[in-house]
């Protein structure tokens, strides 16, 4: 009789065991989706800010003054990004003020759709000569 009992206690302890399995591997299951979840947002984030990163750049050397008459201001990124899009608002210049430019890249998550934004000013070149000779009148020596 005390056989039995003994069995009993030990289904008792395999079941107990497998539900604790269970349990800690649904934990362990879920908290990797999380995980992976927040690296692809991560990823997406970083190719956003390489993007705008680019896209201010662009401003920055062609110069913002003529640059929505002379260029693309906003559509789809160039290939292998082409699933984002990116916009430019090109503001101010007046009287030797600041231009004020906001690039904006978006893009399509699980979620719906996702933005970032960044915001800079870019001072307007004064003078006749677009492209000024910047070399110093002495030559400097280093040693």
């Amino acid at each position: 009789m005390v056989r039995h009992a003994r069995r009993g206690v030990l289904l008792v302890d395999l079941v107990v065991a497998a539900v604790m399995l269970g349990v800690a591997l649904s934990v362990m299951i879920s908290l990797t989706g999380r995980a992976l979840t927040a690296q692809r947002s991560g990823e997406r984030l970083q190719v956003a800010a390489m993007l705008l990163d680019e896209q201010l750049g662009l401003v920055l050397g062609r110069g913002p003054d003529s640059y929505a008459s002379r260029f693309d201001v906003e559509g789809p990124c160039e290939p292998p990004f082409d699933g984002y899009r990116y916009r430019l608002d090109i503001t101010g210049g007046t009287g030797g003020e600041a231009y004020k430019v906001v690039a904006t890249v978006a893009w399509v998550a699980g979620r719906g759709e996702e933005s970032v934004s960044a915001e800079t000013r870019v001072a307007p070149r004064l003078g006749e000569d677009p492209d000024p000779d910047r070399r110093p009148d002495v030559t400097v020596v280093r040693y």
